[in-house]
């Protein structure tokens, strides 16, 4: 039996789940997710408690036991709490900003970048400890959005300077070394 499939979900307060057939709908304090799961998994919701469960062993089945599982609970989890993504940016004259809703990046090109807050996206910017947090309810989206803002300027292997996730270490090359015997 799959150990994350297993588990039981337990509903947090002001997180309502409602389960129709195989479409499951998500709302919340964070704002409201639909999806569809497949027919061969079976989803209960009993006292405030969702179940998932599988009908035998098969391997393709086996793999959507646990994966609808923790879909679901990052539904109900992005829906009650929201997910959090933090990029850090270091550079010399590299500077984040918000217009409206929109970041606003100057890292070292001769025109500012300009990434448009998609729907269910939030930013906060923090130009003094130089982070850029990504605030969202899809816990796929906000990865997703921080994966594209890092690829603006990815992290530099010479120097260090670029933007890069929160406690990512990059390994710096130790570039050319001086000529040596002359």
């Amino acid at each position: 039996m799959s150990r994350i499939g297993k588990m039981p979900i337990t509903l947090p307060k002001g997180v309502e789940v409602k389960i129709d057939g195989q479409k499951v709908s998500v709302k919340g304090p964070k704002g409201q997710l639909e999806e569809t799961f497949s027919p061969e998994i079976e989803l209960k919701l009993e006292d405030g408690v969702i179940t998932v469960s599988r009908p035998n062993d098969e391997p393709r089945i086996r793999a959507l036991h646990g994966t609808t599982r923790a879909l679901l609970n990052n539904m109900i989890v992005g829906c009650g709490e929201g997910f959090t993504r933090v990029l850090e940016y270091n550079g010399v004259g590299y500077r984040a900003e918000l217009q409206g809703k929109d970041l606003v990046l100057n890292v070292g090109y001769s025109h500012p970048v300009n990434y448009p807050a998609p729907d269910g996206i939030e930013f906060d910017v923090d130009a003094r400890t130089r982070l850029i947090k990504i605030m969202g309810r899809d816990r796929q989206q906000v990865g997703q959005v921080a994966a594209e803002i890092r690829k603006v300027r990815p992290p530099e292997r010479y120097h260090g300077t670029g933007i890069r996730y929160q406690g990512e270490e990059v390994k710096l090359k130790a570039g050319k070394s001086g000529k040596t015997g002359r």
